[in-house]
């Protein structure tokens, strides 16, 4: 084999809940997560030496190559097997930057399993999720993907039950936010939501839409959408434009509208006014080879 082409999926937190931080610095969450369509597209080909990386289209804000989570996980990977694996990487982005969509996570599970199979490693789960945990806490859930429950910094994960057929609108501000800025002005204020991960859990177990989409909920969503006003005015505009429930997705700033039909979530997303706008619906893998 020469060459393999993954689809590397985005999440979404249909709860997410912040319990304190730890030693480390990590804050301990509960949160569920929900694998969804909107993938970027990842091709790996080998190579005679070396690493190189190609992101398409240029100028998707994803920093200078030695940060993105595609070479981190390449090298960690290098140092797990104990040798350098030379590669070209060529990676569609179609999920947005600084959104709390997982697309970094997304792309470095992607690669892991990308080069497990290219180059015939045989490693299990647990050690690419091993790996994938260095680069980043939402990699595990990233490998496996479909909906489960996360806890610990999110990598303790439970598998839920698969949540009923619906559509998602995700838009996205200008404005992006960094993760760690989200959660140092959260920890100035901690100021959470009303309890969000009991009814979404206990809404997929039942199988009602409504119960759902009624339950969505984020601890960070305030201190976010204080950064970054336009979160909620996203919120409430997808509410005005039929949503059943909406949310902020992670740290943000993208949000999500859950929406029955796909028909009334086209609809609603013409009429949004965001820089990124795209309709969805949920997938039950993280990564997916082509």
């Amino acid at each position: 084999m020469e060459r393999v082409r993954l689809r590397a999926f985005a999440k979404v937190n249909y709860a997410l809940e912040v319990r304190g931080v730890r030693p480390d610095g990590y804050h301990e969450i509960s949160t569920v997560m929900q694998s969804i369509s909107l993938a970027d597209v990842i091709e790996i080909e080998r190579a005679e030496s070396g690493f190189e990386l190609v992101v398409e289209p240029e100028g998707a804000g994803i920093g200078p190559p030695e940060e993105n989570t595609v070479y981190k996980v390449w090298i960690r990977l290098g140092e797990r097997i104990g040798d350098a694996l030379p590669v070209r990487v060529r990676l569609g982005k179609k999920i947005p930057a600084g959104a709390g969509l997982g697309g970094g996570s997304a792309d470095a599970a992607a690669t892991l399993v990308g080069l497990n199979e290219l180059f015939g490693l045989r490693l299990g789960e647990a050690e690419l999720r091993d790996v994938g945990l260095r680069v980043g806490t939402d990699v595990p859930f990233c490998l496996v993907g479909g909906t489960a429950l996360g806890r610990g910094i999110g990598e303790v994960l439970s598998p839920l039950p698969t949540p009923p057929s619906h559509h998602l609108v995700v838009a996205k501000p200008a404005a992006s936010a960094e993760t760690a800025h989200i959660y140092g002005a959260y920890d100035e204020h901690p100021v959470g939501g009303s309890p969000s991960v009991a009814p979404v859990v206990e809404a997929l177990r039942m199988g009602g839409l409504g119960v759902l989409a009624g339950s969505l909920g984020n601890d960070l969503a305030l201190v976010t959408e204080d950064l970054v006003p336009e979160v909620r005015a996203l919120e409430k505009a997808l509410l005005r434009a039929g949503a059943l429930g909406a949310a902020m997705s992670g740290t943000g700033t993208a949000v999500f509208g859950i929406f029955a039909l796909e028909a009334e979530a086209w609809a609603a997303a013409d009429g949004l006014r965001a820089t990124f706008v795209a309709v969805c619906k949920p997938v039950s893998r993280g990564v997916e080879v082509l």
